[in-house]
C-alpha cells in the first residue's frame, strides 16, 4: 500500500499547480483581447486610430502651420476707402462694379464727371463680409495706380447683444401685457393694458429695426473707391522756335494793353473834369489878385 500512496501523494500536488496555472491563463487572456491591462486601458478612440479608422482624428505633424480665423461671435463692420489713378477712370468704375456683383454684393452709388482727360469717378460697393479681403484684392488688382488703401473696422458686439437682451426684455413684458388682458374687469382697465401694450410694442420694432440695420451692415461690408485721372506730363520742346506760339503772346498781350487803355479812359472819364474845375478856380484866384493897370498921363 506504501508505492500506490507515494503515487497519489504526488500526483495531487501536480494536478492543483496545473488548475491554477489553467485559471490564470483564462484570467490574462480577456485583458489581452481588451487591448491593455488594468492598470492602463486603452480607450476604443485610440485603438480606432491605431487600426486607421475613418473616424479617427489624427494628430497634427509638427511644423505645419494653421489658418488664423476671426472670432465668428463678434459683430464686425467693415469699411475700406481706396484711393486710385487710372488712364480711363469711367471704365475702371464699372469694372468695380462687375466685381461687386460677381462676390454677391450690389453697388451703393456711383457718380462719373468730367470729359476727355478728365474724367473722374466716385463709386461705392457693398459686399458681404466674408468676401470682403477677395473683393479689396480684385479692386487693387484693376488698370491704374493704388495711391491709398484704408480699412477700419467697429466692433458693435456690446450694442448688437445689448439691444437684444432689451427686446427679449420687452417681448417678455408684451407676453405680461397679454396675459392680464383677460383679467381685466372694467372697461378702463382694458384701455390702460392696451395703451401700455401699444407703447411696448412700438419699442419692441424699435429695438428691432436697430437690430436689422446692425446685423445688415456686420453682413455686408462697403468699400469706396475714388479714381482720378492719369496726368500727362507734357514732354520739353527744348527751346525751339514756334511763330504761332509768338502771335498768340503778343495777341494775348495786345489785348491786355487795350484792356488797360480802355480801364484808363473810363477812369478819366469819370474823374477827369476834377482837376479841370481846381485848374479853373487857380486861374480865377490869380486874376482876382493880379493889380489893375493905369493908363498913361501925357
Amino acid at each position: 500500500m506504501r508505492g500506490p500512496a507515494r503515487v497519489l501523494a504526488i500526483l495531487v500536488p501536480v494536478v492543483l499547480l496545473a488548475a491554477a496555472c489553467a485559471s490564470v491563463g483564462q484570467s490574462s487572456a480577456p485583458s489581452a483581447a481588451g487591448g491593455g491591462t488594468a492598470f492602463g486601458r486603452t480607450d476604443q478612440t485610440t485603438v480606432d486610430a491605431a487600426k486607421g479608422a475613418p473616424n479617427a482624428i489624427p494628430a497634427p505633424e509638427l511644423g505645419t502651420s494653421s489658418t488664423i480665423v476671426t472670432n465668428p461671435s463678434r459683430n464686425l463692420i467693415l469699411t475700406a476707402n481706396v484711393t486710385m489713378k487710372s488712364q480711363d477712370p469711367w471704365a475702371t468704375a464699372d469694372k468695380a462694379r462687375a466685381i461687386a456683383n460677381g462676390l454677391g454684393g450690389d453697388i451703393l452709388a456711383m457718380s462719373q464727371t468730367g470729359q476727355g482727360e478728365n474724367r473722374s469717378a466716385l463709386v461705392s460697393v457693398r459686399v458681404p463680409s466674408d468676401r470682403f479681403d477677395e473683393a479689396l484684392r480684385q479692386l487693387k488688382l484693376l488698370d491704374g495706380e493704388v495711391i491709398t488703401s484704408n480699412v477700419d473696422a467697429k466692433d458693435v458686439t456690446d450694442q448688437f447683444t445689448d439691444l437684444q437682451a432689451r427686446l427679449v426684455a420687452k417681448q417678455a413684458e408684451e407676453q405680461r401685457y397679454l396675459q392680464l388682458f383677460p383679467q381685466a374687469k372694467t372697461v378702463d382697465e382694458t384701455l390702460k393694458i392696451d395703451a401700455a401694450l401699444g407703447n411696448v410694442r412700438t419699442q419692441i420694432e424699435q429695438l428691432q429695426g436697430q437690430i436689422n440695420l446692425i446685423k445688415n451692415r456686420t453682413d455686408f461690408s462697403t468699400i469706396t473707391m475714388a479714381i482720378t485721372p492719369v496726368v500727362i506730363v507734357p514732354a520739353n520742346t527744348g527751346g525751339t522756335w514756334d511763330p504761332a506760339v509768338t502771335f498768340a503772346k503778343a495777341i494775348a498781350a495786345l489785348s491786355v494793353f487795350f484792356k488797360f487803355a480802355a480801364d484808363l479812359a473810363i477812369w478819366l472819364l469819370v474823374f477827369g473834369w476834377i482837376p479841370l474845375i481846381a485848374l479853373a478856380i487857380a486861374v480865377a484866384a490869380s486874376r482876382m489878385r493880379r493889380p489893375g493897370v493905369t493908363a498913361p498921363t501925357s
